[in-house]
């Protein structure tokens, strides 16, 4: 608390006054998170298009947005600890177009829209924490570090797409 009052520039009391706790400020910043992600979601054009479509479109604005906040990501996989659900709002997008496309007959009906969602998620959040490691094991990703995020977004993107699709 104390280094994180010297880089606000405030004292540490006004900490414990706005949040009351370490908890609590933990819990802001998870819910500050999840709002600057389900914003960037809601850029995303949802309402035309083919499920599978506009599928796509949302897990690559999933992955760009965490990409470009790879800090975000460290915080919001700590929300283990609470009781914050900050990639709720992203599950639930995903959920929803992938029962539509069931409805429509897109998506394979034996997939659970709920698993499929969180595992894309896992996918890319995983993959993000892990990256480093990931490159270092495998020599041949490491070889080309700086393309490697938008390769692994375009493989993760085309595993799901390619593992719910109906036949």
């Amino acid at each position: 608390m104390d280094q994180i009052a010297r880089r606000a520039g405030v004292n540490k009391q006004l900490i414990f006054y706005y949040y009351h706790s370490k908890r609590g400020l933990f819990q802001a910043v998870l819910s500050r998170g999840a709002r600057h992600l389900e914003g960037a979601l809601a850029l995303v054009d949802t309402r035309t298009g083919r499920p599978l479509a506009r599928l796509r479109a949302t897990l690559e604005a999933q992955f760009d947005f965490l990409t470009r906040n790879r800090e975000l990501v460290n915080v919001l996989t700590q929300a283990g600890r609470s009781d914050a659900r900050p990639f709720g709002a992203a599950i639930d997008r995903l959920v929803v177009l992938l029962a539509e496309g069931q409805g429509l007959g897109e998506v394979r009906d034996d997939v659970d829209p709920h698993v499929a969602a969180a595992q894309a998620l896992v996918l890319m959040v995983a993959y993000l924490g892990l990256e480093p490691l990931i490159a270092a094991s495998a020599a041949p990703l490491g070889g080309d570090e700086a393309a490697l995020p938008d390769r692994w977004k375009d493989a993760t993107v085309r595993l799901v797409l390619e593992g719910v699709a109906a036949r």
